[in-house]
């Protein structure tokens, strides 16, 4: 709801006007600069890990926990929340998880991000 709110409030429907295929990268980038104001976190983008690359891969303080992001752009609004599930399925799928286990964290959230112009759905489990 938040980051709706900040789409909202900051984006043009024309910012996202590119081909399909490239409509993530704008949120992908407008995510990782909305994540550097955790400066004690390591966020690292397109990362090697498991059998794929991970969007958006994040070390949080705590030595425990990691973070797993998969964006995903929906082609209309209605498809917002199947559009997050295909996110959490592919990062189960790719075990995207890999990584940060083999440094020792064990509390992973995954988030799947999906994003339709200026709304977003985000949905997160534990894995």
């Amino acid at each position: 709801m938040r980051f709706t709110r900040i789409l909202g409030n900051t984006i043009s429907i024309f910012d996202t006007k590119s081909h399909k295929n490239e409509k993530e990268i704008f949120y992908h980038g407008i995510l990782l600069g909305l994540l550097r104001c955790k400066s004690n976190w390591l966020i690292r983008s397109n990362v090697e890990s498991g059998d794929g690359f991970v969007d958006i891969l994040i070390e949080p303080e705590d030595p425990d926990a990691g973070i797993i992001i998969k964006l995903k752009y929906a082609q209309t609004f209605a498809g917002l929340e199947n559009a997050c599930e295909k996110a959490l399925a592919q990062i189960r799928e790719k075990r995207y998880e890999e990584r940060l286990r083999e440094d020792g964290r064990e509390k992973i959230l995954a988030y799947g991000i999906a994003f339709y112009k200026k709304r977003c759905m985000v949905k997160v489990q534990e894995i």
